[in-house]
């Protein structure tokens, strides 16, 4: 089985917040599945899709303690690393950008941080650029803003790309993923840069 985990902050204050790209992806998947999300031990939403032996997941132990609830489901439903697929958001990508990996170190981001520390790095993550933004402006209050009305259409079609992404990852793996999605922008022309 394999573990789809967008992470983000639950509640509806941080609803539509950059951070959460990581939820709104997993969303969009469940509703292609025609699937449903619930409370899973106080630890996170869940819901097992058996036709695609995957899990889709939502931490609730906010973004900074993600790994927790990541350990969790991992050992309750016997998930390897290799099968797991984190998708987060991404100050350092250009708006809308997604990139794919196969490992690879937090970046500086703390859901991933916490991710590390309690399963290791060897997990695959899937990142959606948010841009950093004003560099005068404090980080954490930019992850925690929603997106600008114009930003928003960017935004969508990223999440729309991401969802693809997280089912061709569910369906061939990885590698294929990664050569699929790395490759191209969000209205698929190709990259010089991946």
């Amino acid at each position: 089985m394999k573990a789809i985990v967008g992470l983000g902050n639950p509640g509806s204050e941080y609803k539509w917040t950059r951070h959460n790209v990581g939820f709104e992806v997993v969303d969009e998947v469940a509703r292609r599945w025609n699937a449903t999300l619930k409370k899973w031990k106080a630890t996170a939403d869940v819901t097992v899709v058996r036709s695609r032996d995957a899990a889709l997941v939502e931490p609730r132990t906010y973004m900074n303690h993600s790994g927790e609830a990541v350990a969790a489901i991992m050992t309750f439903y016997k998930i390897k690393p290799a099968d797991v697929l984190v998708i987060v958001d991404e100050v350092q990508l250009p708006l809308g950008r997604i990139r794919l990996r196969p490992s690879g170190s937090a970046g500086g981001h703390n859901g991933l941080k916490s991710v590390i520390q309690h399963v290791g790095s060897e997990f695959a993550r899937l990142r959606i650029g948010i841009e950093r933004g004003d560099r005068d402006r404090d980080l954490a209050d930019r992850v925690l803003s929603k997106f600008d009305r114009d930003e928003r259409e960017t935004i969508d079609r990223a999440v729309q790309r991401a969802a693809d992404a997280v089912e061709t990852f569910v369906a061939d793996g990885i590698d294929l993923a990664m050569n699929r999605f790395n490759a191209v922008d969000d209205v698929g022309n190709l990259k010089s840069e991946i």
